[in-house]
This record gives structure tokens, sequence and C-alpha cells, in this order.
């Protein structure tokens, strides 16, 4: 497998924060980042970033898997 790259690992950061954050919605209605108190400003950077690195992962997605 080939080594993740700094922007590879953000993303996969991200995507992971993510995941984890609509587990706990799901879980207990709890939303990690709003829970944070970063302000809306700062709370939509972060929903965007993660969407964005969401798109990055599925389009990289092929060299994540090779030699």
């Amino acid at each position: 497998m080939k080594k993740l790259g700094g922007l590879d690992l953000i993303a996969l950061i991200l995507v992971i924060v993510g995941g984890l954050n609509w587990g706990l919605v799901g879980i207990n209605g709890w939303n990690l980042v709003e829970g944070l108190g970063l302000g809306v400003t700062v709370t939509k950077i972060v929903y965007d970033l993660v969407g964005l690195s969401a798109l990055y992962l599925i389009i990289i997605i092929g060299k994540l898997g090779k030699k």
C-alpha cells in the first residue's frame, strides 16, 4: 500500500471526525462540533472541510489501495 501524503492524512482525519460526530448525533443527539462552542462561522467551516475531504477521498480512493 502507498504511504499517505499530508493532504491525504488530513482528509482522512477530517472524515473520521465527521463520522464520529454523526455517530454521536445519532446515538444521543449531541453534536460535538457545535458543543465545542466554536461559533456558527467556524462550525460551518469545519462542516465544509469535512465535506470537501470526503470528496477528495472519493477522488483518490484508487490511489489508497495501490502498491
